[in-house]
Order: structure tokens, then C-alpha cells, then sequence
């Protein structure tokens, strides 16, 4: 196999910015008096790919597909993300919806 080269990278602050630190339409995180909602981009998943579940008062969500090939090689991607549901959240209200665009959106009422 030749050679295995190491490649330095130079992250700051306003490069690595995603999901959370902007809310920019697309990925969100909204509680208010009335509703707890979440939304972000699973554009590379199916709905069998995507797991939403509660656990510990933490909403969790599990996205993964296996390796796939494309013109530029190889990808496998990953998503694990946990939320602590804050405490006036009726978790028996949750809904999830991914949309055609691939956009994940779980939301849950208030008690």
C-alpha cells in the first residue's frame, strides 16, 4: 500500500460551527412554553437507517448506513446525537417526521 501520510488540519471556531452554535433553518433546536422541537439534516439516510428513541430522559438518535461506493471511492457516515429532554417535556408526545429533503424533525407538547 505505500505511504501513510498525516494531514494536519486548522479548525477554529467559525469553520467548525455545525449543528448547534447557528440556527440556520435547517438545524434547529426550539423549547418554548408550548413545544420542544429538533431538526437537523439526515439527507444520507433512509427511515431505516434513522433510530429515535428516549432513554434516561435523554432523546437519542442513531443514524448509520454502511459503506457505500460513489465516483469518488468510499463513505460510511455516522450520526449519534443525544438531547436532555428538559423536564416539562411529555415525552409520550413525541413525533418524529424525516421529509422528502431529508430533514429529521422530532417534536413533543409540553405537560
Amino acid at each position: 500500500m505505500g505511504d501513510v501520510i498525516q494531514l494536519g488540519h486548522e479548525w477554529t471556531g467559525a469553520q467548525w460551527d455545525w449543528p448547534l452554535q447557528h440556527n440556520d433553518g435547517v438545524v434547529k433546536m426550539v423549547n418554548t412554553k408550548e413545544q420542544f422541537e429538533v431538526a437537523f439534516d439526515c439527507q444520507f439516510f433512509t427511515p431505516k437507517e434513522i433510530e429515535v428513541k428516549v432513554n434516561n430522559g435523554h432523546l437519542v438518535i442513531h443514524a448509520r448506513h454502511e459503506t457505500r461506493s460513489d465516483e469518488h471511492g468510499q463513505v460510511t457516515r455516522e450520526i449519534n446525537r443525544s438531547y436532555k429532554l428538559p423536564d416539562d417535556v411529555d415525552a409520550k408526545s413525541l413525533k418524529s417526521q424525516l421529509s422528502a429533503r431529508g430533514i429529521l424533525n422530532i417534536s413533543a407538547q409540553k405537560k
